[in-house]
């Protein structure tokens, strides 16, 4: 859960000579580093490429520009001209990307390491490029009342998406995770066709090229439901979820869950906190994460702390 970041000294370093976030995602060299940053300072057991989610949209020829303390500003939208995008022009958009795996997955850092790639699940991406901005205020209701060019819309990500996953697996991605982080604001009955159907085409899709699958509803209210019908192999929980209720009802590998806002506190109240999580899951299959990114004034020696308190669990 952002691993590498603002967090990171050597990070801010980076990002204070390259003001354009998504230039930076698409500095191969410079991405690849980012993503073994954390690697060279804690005992990880995957690292996952340094890119965003917004891409996608980029690469159609949506303009995406990330603002100071606002977030990701989103320009219009031309549905003929996505329409007419080719797969070549698309990769070739995003090919930077796809050498940073490559670069990444020689380094010594990533011997016997996973290295995870990463999308934005259909429904995020829609509301992003539909809404412009973060949904968070949400007003985004308004962009869905047009079905037809709602759908059709859908259908051009859901294509790109594949795309963008099979690209990073032939470039050394060995799990890729789904990010739907607003999967949260919808109503149960707007869900099978923007959550649940969607991503399950994508899963599918991932589970036809042999490797695993990473879910991350956020704030889903049914994470029973959702692994149901999804069918991820693994699903990450979010912190605002009960993890007795989850260890009780998911069958298959949870990840994730502890607060991110406890890296600030004190090691007493993380320790207490992280050891919860072992405990209740400890005879399932699961693998230890945030809830939610790494917040970006957290102090690195909490997170080392967490990690070796995990590995001598």
């Amino acid at each position: 859960m952002r691993q590498a970041g603002r967090y990171l000294p050597e990070f801010r370093e980076i990002r204070s000579k390259n003001p354009n976030f998504i230039d930076l995602c698409l500095n191969e060299n410079l991405s690849s580093e980012i993503t073994v940053q954390p690697l060279k300072r804690f005992n990880f057991d995957a690292a996952i490429i340094f890119s965003d989610i917004l891409l996608l949209p980029y690469a159609l020829g949506q303009p995406v520009n990330f603002k100071k303390d606002f977030g990701p500003e989103l320009g219009e939208i031309n549905i003929s001209k996505l329409s007419k995008i080719s797969e070549n022009d698309y990769i070739k958009k995003l090919q930077p990307v796809y050498n940073s795996l490559k670069i990444t997955k020689m380094k010594k850092e990533l011997q016997d390491k996973d290295l995870i790639g990463f999308v934005g699940a259909p429904w995020t991406i829609l509301v992003y490029m539909l809404h412009k901005k973060s949904p968070k205020d949400g007003n985004f209701k308004k962009h869905l009342s047009d079905k037809i060019f709602v759908n059709e819309l859908l259908e051009i990500i859901i294509k790109f998406l594949k795309i963008h996953i099979d690209n990073q697996i032939k470039s050394g991605a060995t799990i890729i995770q789904i990010f739907d982080s607003w999967a949260g604001l919808l109503n149960e009955e707007d869900l099978e066709n923007y959550v649940y159907k969607p991503t399950n085409n994508l899963v599918n899709f991932i589970k036809s090229k042999k490797i695993p699958s990473i879910c991350f509803p956020k704030d889903i209210k049914n994470y029973k439901k959702y692994v149901a019908l999804v069918k991820p192999n693994v699903v990450s929980i979010d912190y605002n979820v009960n993890p007795i209720e989850i260890a009780n009802t998911i069958d298959i590998t949870v990840q994730g869950g502890l607060n991110p806002n406890l890296l600030l506190g004190n090691k007493e109240e993380l320790k207490r906190n992280t050891l919860k999580y072992l405990d209740i899951f400890k005879d399932k299959p699961y693998i230890f994460n945030l809830g939610h990114g790494v917040l970006p004034n957290t102090d690195p020696s909490m997170v080392d702390y967490l990690v070796k308190l995990i590995k001598n669990y």
